[in-house]
């Protein structure tokens, strides 16, 4: 049951505690059993975003209320943003893309390309939206092994990308076929862009269809990426982010970015794992109730708080805040688990043609230690004298890299402790905004 700070070293001072995990702290009841212990259960609520997810472990009271019926009051935990690497896969796997079609082209490695039209299992996901759902599950099944959870609530919600993309409410016939049917693309953007060079202003020259977010980078050929550019442009520009290409004319890169319309990745990644992520949570053995995302909002307008993953993740659930239910606690501190990867699977490390230029070791352990590894340094001499903690990097030769907050210095293997094992997450700490400035 989570405790306070306080109260754990008490625990620990009176060895009726042993410590079971570094990060997240977590300690471990030496005189009791399951068996013997009477605690209340809590509840897990979990708001799943694209780019991270919060997490929350809650408590609920019944309280008599001074006209006279009981109240809810929710009590907030601990807090937990989980920040995911998604959009790092997403790269990783466009560059390997790219590798593989500049040796095709060139005719210096051939690898035939798949097929196009091949099927894929049921409830198969990119790697990159897998990942999303893999890491909650994986860190909602920690916090129901560390805490008696008997549910857990989690914020459903999907986005209508069709009227997103268009701007404004669709509907009936235009909702089915989409505002731009019967249009070619070639001369909406030319109504678009005022048949005209997007870049230079240019008119009455040949104009090219171009990517406002290159292609090479992640752009897609969503109509509302696309501008129109004079052949000089169109060159000068190449695969260079609009930022970088336009850096001088910062009154036009505002124009740009303000006619274009925003991205839709992050909306489309949470429609594709809404689903998939309560089927995976069910897998869990407690129940899993869903709500809508109006809910979240009006529970944490009505209580005054500042919207953040974890505010919204204590947020979740039912409340009837007009019969007096309140939330009586939000944690001040929120642990920040930022998914970093267990490293690569690649023995080599590639140019930027996607050529061999140097190779790795196959052995991922050196002298006892794996990068990643929450290790204890005791340096008997130097600048660094003393006893610091950190996350290892290792060399095969045993002069490990140690990263603390103090800073990144050199230190031998034989002065290392070993404190937990790299599991692919990295772990801080950070102050929570609750109230609405």
């Amino acid at each position: 049951m989570p405790c306070h700070p306080a109260r754990a070293r008490e625990l620990l001072a009176k060895d009726r505690a042993v410590v079971a995990r570094q990060a997240p702290f977590t300690m471990r009841l030496k005189d009791r059993t399951l068996a013997d212990a009477e605690v209340d259960g809590v509840r897990l609520r979990i708001d799943p975003g694209s780019k991270g997810t919060g997490l929350a472990l809650t408590d609920e009271k019944k309280e008599p209320a001074a006209h006279g019926p009981t109240v809810t009051a929710r009590r907030g935990l601990v807090s937990i943003e989980l920040q995911h690497r998604g959009d790092q896969i997403h790269h990783s796997m466009r560059q390997r893309a790219g590798y593989r079609h500049r040796r095709r082209s060139a005719h210096c490695r051939y690898r035939a390309p798949r097929s196009a039209n091949r099927t894929h299992p049921d409830g198969w996901l990119p790697p990159s939206l897998r990942h999303r759902v893999d890491t909650t599950l994986s860190t909602a099944r920690r916090l129901c092994r560390y805490a008696p959870v008997t549910e857990i609530h989690i914020e459903s919600v999907t986005f209508d990308t069709h009227a997103m993309s268009a701007g404004r409410p669709l509907t009936g016939t235009e909702y089915q076929q989409g505002p731009l049917a019967g249009t070619e693309a070639r001369a909406y953007l030319l109504e678009l862009w005022g048949r005209a060079c997007t870049y230079c202003g240019i008119t009455g020259v040949p104009l090219n269809i171009d990517h406002i977010h290159p292609r090479s980078r992640g752009g897609s050929d969503r109509i509302a990426n696309l501008a129109l550019a004079c052949i000089g442009c169109n060159q000068a520009k190449g695969s260079r982010p609009i930022e970088k290409f336009l850096a001088n004319d910062p009154v036009r890169l505002a124009q740009i970015l303000r006619q274009a319309k925003t991205p839709l990745r992050d909306s489309a990644a949470m429609n594709s794992t809404r689903w998939q992520l309560t089927a995976a949570l069910s897998t869990l053995g407690v129940p899993v109730l869903t709500w809508s995302g109006g809910r979240t909002k009006r529970n944490r307008t009505a209580m005054g708080l500042a919207k953040t993953h974890t505010v919204d993740a204590l947020c979740v659930g039912l409340l009837d805040h007009e019969s007096g239910d309140v939330i009586v606690r939000v944690p001040q501190q929120v642990c920040l688990v930022k998914a970093t990867g267990r490293g690569s699977y690649a023995r080599t490390t590639p140019d930027r043609y996607g050529f061999p230029r140097l190779q790795r070791p196959r052995a991922k352990q050196h002298h006892g230690f794996i990068t990643g590894d929450l290790v204890r340094a005791t340096m008997p001499s130097g600048r660094w004298k003393g006893t610091w903690t950190g996350r290892v990097s290792v060399r095969s030769r045993g002069q490990h890299s140690l990263t603390t907050s103090a800073g990144r210095f050199n230190v031998l293997h034989r002065n290392l402790r070993l404190l937990q094992r790299a599991e692919g997450y990295s772990y801080a700490s950070k102050r929570e905004t609750p109230k609405i400035s």
